[in-house]
């Protein structure tokens, strides 16, 4: 019988541009102030001029296998979570894959918007759970959540422009220890909302040309409102079915890694999650939303800070354009030790004093 899979070490990388508040501010018409008390966010990373989503994936990528102690050509499936591509093909992880040197390994997109990194890990840890397993032989594969959101905000529209952030967090997933490693997940698609985020030009429906140009339709569109109340809605009906499927109590539940869209959404929805042991983590106020990069950077965030504990039951959660909820829960597995990052990101991280931030 092969073992469960699971995490078995975690990547990240945001750029060296950053762009605290007061310049975002200035550009779409509020104040600093008023960003950070909106959403909790004080700044965010920019992608340089010549990095591409790819770029910011591989590096994330790097970290997570030399943490795993892995070589690429060990990687069987190398997937890709992002909605901000390269161009619209190849896929994504395939250039990544060439860039890390990943041979051997069957590389995909997947687009679920800022769920993406869920659904994208969902499906690498299906397929490794198929195939015939050695152990510390493999198979791995290698998940990645990547967004250059930069360079699809209008830094005029304050409903957009303020949230976003640039950045990649990876996972590799193999076989763990039994009685740890993913137990079950939840993946959900209301296509009836999905009007609410989009970037209505430059696929197949309204090719690019000069008259889309003009009408602004290639920028990243998002009804602020309407997203709001799709989470309140869904998000905790949806950490209640996952928990009640793996016949889990809430009050087992150790962590919490959400996605980082809005600190004060997050905080406004905790209560509902019925989450009160959980400590959720929470690291935007130095990132922002980097869509489906926010999970996996969170999640290395914590576990080079050595706050997870082997055995720890772990939720993942996150909700994006589609509109899609994708959530996991976990225990913890023995992992690579965290090492205390000498990276700009784990060592400037400090999680706002948001309500409910545990």
């Amino acid at each position: 019988m092969n073992n469960p899979i699971g995490i078995i070490a975690t990547g990240s990388y945001l750029p060296a541009t950053v762009a605290h508040n007061e310049e975002v501010a200035a550009a779409a018409g509020v104040t600093a102030e008023w960003i950070e008390r909106k959403t909790g966010i004080r700044r965010r990373h920019r992608a340089a001029p010549h990095e591409a989503t790819s770029d910011l994936a591989a590096h994330a990528a790097r970290r997570a296998l030399a943490q795993a102690g892995l070589e690429p050509d060990q990687i069987s499936y190398l997937v890709v979570a992002t909605s901000t591509p390269d161009h619209p093909q190849p896929a994504t992880a395939a250039i990544v894959s060439d860039l890390v040197r990943a041979r051997r390994a069957a590389a995909f997109d997947v687009n679920s918007v800022c769920s993406g990194f869920m659904f994208a890990m969902t499906a690498a840890e299906r397929m490794l759970r198929a195939e015939p397993q050695a152990p510390g032989q493999g198979p791995y594969a290698l998940v990645i959540g990547a967004d250059v959101y930069s360079r699809i905000l209008d830094p005029a529209d304050r409903r957009t422009a303020i949230l976003f952030g640039d950045g990649a967090g990876a996972v590799v997933l193999g076989p763990v220890p039994a009685g740890t490693g993913g137990i079950t997940t939840s993946l959900t698609t209301r296509g009836d909302q999905h009007g609410l985020i989009s970037v209505p030009a430059g696929g197949s429906r309204r090719p690019a040309s000069a008259a889309t140009l003009a009408e602004g339709a290639h920028w990243f569109t998002m009804d602020g409102r309407g997203v709001r109340g799709f989470v309140q809605e869904n998000l905790p009906g949806a950490i209640h079915e996952l928990l009640a499927k793996a016949d889990v109590p809430a009050r087992a539940v150790r962590h919490l890694v959400p996605h980082q869209a809005n600190g004060v959404m997050l905080a406004e929805v905790w209560p509902a999650l019925g989450l009160d042991s959980a400590r959720m983590h929470l690291a935007l106020a130095h990132h922002g939303n980097t869509g489906a990069a926010s999970v996996p950077i969170t999640l290395d965030v914590a576990h080079r800070r050595g706050l997870f504990t082997e055995g720890d039951l772990t939720v993942l959660t996150a909700f994006g354009g589609g509109m899609s909820v994708g959530s996991a829960l976990l225990r913890w597995a023995p992992t690579a030790h965290a090492r205390p990052a000498r990276d700009r990101l784990t060592a400037a991280v400090r999680e706002p004093a948001l309500a409910g931030a545990r």
